[in-house]
């Protein structure tokens, strides 16, 4: 946190989505508390007291009158589980500071962002009611289906481990299994799971398991995700949508798209995988690689789309709405999937810390030799787009709703010395 807030920048600080300040002159804010909850559900922040915010945004002290009474009252309150559901602080993040001529002292809190297994932290002792979120524009208050999805990221079982009991094995999709088992079985060749049957082998890989109401086995809800038939998929996940569009015509609207609900094919994420990277890569101008003088079809590039689909797919939330979105544009490739990022933007981007949404999903890639388990998928994404010369590819996260976004733009970066002649081939046309 210390990156957020250094008082010797005091005079350039302005409010925005890590900093809030609050005048407290007549005590603890009420709003202070609102702005807890919104950090510690986002990504951190400082919250001053005993400064004012300016009409042109620049900040102003007002001071505090009773430093030493607030500072009980905020712990007093903090440490009120009827008012604030998890305390995040340790002594250290209070701070005290005096400012400018006038000696005013203010307040410092910094607020870390809570854990996964911590989330939603919440106030008034009103989970739906009292939690909220941060934005540029404030903290605004978040929706049962936010509040459900921070819920639902917080056990180590991932929602994709469920058994859905009340559904037969006959539902899966047995052209969809048998073509993911040949892939398996072509690329570990003698894998103990080769001689399993059907049934047995989708037990392996997490795909069925017994359910303690009839002691029978059923899909869980990775196998009905990756193996089922659409129509049975969003009996169990509503929300459920896969998208593929592809504009490399201005003009018109998509140039090919495949969506999940169609009914020209099964609709599952397994199918959706591959039918979408071989549509990716059609165009694609990929610098190919020479070993021994052959030709190497199978380079970093694609090691590197293959890992961001998957990545996309595994760490969906199934439940949120808008469901999965890829777009292949001209120039540039994007990947939406609901859900915020479990790990944190800055996490992800760094990688070493692999927390993936749907644990099965990501076994049942692996085996198949898609995606890894290090939670170094996404900076080695960067490292090949670094290596081929592209603009570094970007990670959004928005919320409200939940949507993470990984943008890998196909475009070369521009070096220093075409800038200059750039420059200079227009400062020549202007004389």
């Amino acid at each position: 946190m210390s990156n957020t807030f250094d008082i010797l920048l005091f005079d350039k600080y302005k409010e925005d989505n890590r900093r809030e300040v609050k005048k407290a002159s007549g005590g603890l804010p009420v709003s202070l508390w609102d702005t807890y909850s919104a950090f510690a559900n986002c990504y951190g922040g400082v919250i001053i007291l005993g400064v004012k915010e300016e009409k042109d945004g620049s900040w102003r002290t007002t001071g505090l009158q009773n430093e030493a009474k607030l500072r009980k009252d905020f712990w007093d309150t903090i440490n009120n589980r009827k008012k604030v559901n998890i305390n995040l602080l340790s002594d250290d993040d209070v701070q005290t500071y005096i400012v400018g001529e006038n000696k005013d002292v203010i307040m410092v809190i910094y607020v870390p962002m809570a854990k996964r297994e911590q989330k939603p932290i919440y106030i008034n002792d009103d989970i739906f009611g009292g939690t909220f979120r941060r934005n540029f524009e404030g903290d605004y208050h978040c929706t049962r289906l936010q509040v459900k999805a921070m819920l639902r990221d917080q056990t180590e079982k991932t929602v994709d481990m469920d058994v859905l009991s009340d559904v037969p094995m006959e539902d899966l999709n047995y052209e969809t299994i048998q073509g993911y088992r040949n892939r398996h079985r072509t690329l570990k060749e003698g894998h103990p799971f080769g001689r399993l049957n059907n049934h047995e082998y989708l037990r392996s890989i997490g795909a069925a398991a017994i359910a303690p109401e009839d002691g029978k086995l059923h899909p869980t809800a990775a196998g009905m995700l990756m193996f089922g038939d659409e129509y049975n998929i969003v009996r169990h996940f509503p929300e459920y949508f896969l998208d593929y569009r592809e504009i490399l015509d201005p003009a018109i609207r998509w140039t090919d798209r495949l969506q999940s609900s169609s009914g020209e094919w099964s609709g599952n994420v397994c199918d959706f995988y591959f039918r979408t990277y071989n549509k990716i890569l059609k165009d694609i101008k990929i610098p190919f690689k020479m070993s021994g003088g052959n030709r190497i079809d199978d380079t970093p590039v694609h090691k590197a789309v293959r890992e961001a689909l998957a990545n996309c797919l595994i760490n969906a939330d199934y439940y949120g709405v808008r469901g999965v979105v890829i777009k292949k544009e001209q120039d540039k490739l994007i990947l939406e999937n609901p859900g915020y990022i479990r790990t944190g933007k800055e996490q992800m981007r760094m990688g070493g810390e692999s927390d993936p949404r749907n644990k099965t999903l990501m076994k049942m890639f692996n085996l198949i030799n898609i995606g890894e388990r290090a939670g170094s998928g996404v900076p080695n994404i960067f490292n090949v787009w670094a290596d081929e010369g592209w603009q570094e590819p970007e990670i959004i996260e928005r919320f409200n709703p939940d949507r993470t976004l990984l943008l890998l733009p196909f475009v070369k970066k521009a070096t220093e010395k075409s800038d200059r002649k750039k420059r200079q081939k227009k400062a020549t046309e202007k004389k």
